[in-house]
């Protein structure tokens, strides 16, 4: 059933509404909108605090990971006293303090194949927060299988990525990005993080989710964003399709037949 906003929430949003582009009817969408955040990072700490407080009416949290004082300089949801606690119902705790009305559940286990792929067909638009290239790679794929559009986002050093892809006709995903790059894949812990890098990543994840949602804009479809704080840059770059990629070429092919 389609939810209405209140009275309340009216004057609650009311910043976004008078917003032309975004209006009623965007605010809505934002309302009955299910978002699946993938990681509780950096990337997932900041993006999923951006989609709460904008009115996005379903958050599922997914992290199988505990909160050390090591994240704190850049995982804003958690505080001192969350050390040792699950990252997810700690997150949790803290967004439904920012939104109450935003409806959250939290994961904190690394679901099986089954369930996860049962979680992205589900929700509207997935955010891959990992730290890995093999998670991104599997969510890539379980996103294709369902058509799920995808918001991948990744940041070390003083370098912040973000790609998306919906996975249409003749799209290139995330298996035709990481052809591109090598097999390197070095972790914050051996190459460092600077914390502002990893919140402007995590927040153009949740600029480009609610693009995606709303309609609003021009979004990047298929294309890569580089960001280098040490420039103060933005980089856009086409990706091409991978001939044969075993992902979308697959996942598309079979649609096609239906």
């Amino acid at each position: 059933m389609t939810k209405t906003l209140t009275t309340e929430q009216a004057m609650r949003y009311n910043r976004q509404i008078v917003l032309p582009q975004i209006d009623l009817e965007g605010q809505e969408a934002l309302l009955n909108a299910s978002v699946l955040v993938i990681g509780m990072g950096g990337l997932g700490c900041n993006a999923a605090q951006s989609l709460a407080a904008m009115g996005v009416g379903k958050l599922t949290l997914v992290d199988d990971d505990t909160v050390s004082v090591t994240n704190l300089p850049r995982q804003i949801l958690f505080r001192d006293d969350d050390a040792g606690s699950s990252k997810v119902l700690a997150a949790k705790r803290a967004l439904q303090t920012i939104n109450p009305d935003c409806y959250i559940t939290a994961v904190n286990y690394r679901p099986a194949l089954t369930e996860l792929s049962d979680a992205i067909h589900q929700h509207d638009i997935v955010l891959d927060c990992t730290d890995n290239k093999s998670s991104r790679q599997q969510i890539n794929q379980l996103c294709a299988k369902h058509g799920t559009p995808l918001v991948s986002g990744a940041a070390i050093r003083f370098e912040g990525q973000v790609f998306v892809t919906t996975f249409a006709a003749d799209m290139p995903c995330y298996n035709c990005l990481a052809a591109l790059f090598g097999e390197i894949d070095l972790s914050c812990t051996e190459a460092g993080i600077f914390s502002p890098v990893v919140a402007i990543t995590g927040l153009q994840q949740a600029l480009l989710t609610s693009q995606l949602l709303t309609g609003f804009g021009e979004t990047p479809v298929g294309k890569l964003q580089l960001f280098d704080a040490l420039t103060h840059t933005w980089q856009h770059f086409s990706v091409p399709r991978l001939p044969g990629c075993q992902t979308c070429h697959h996942h598309n092919t079979a649609k096609e037949r239906l």
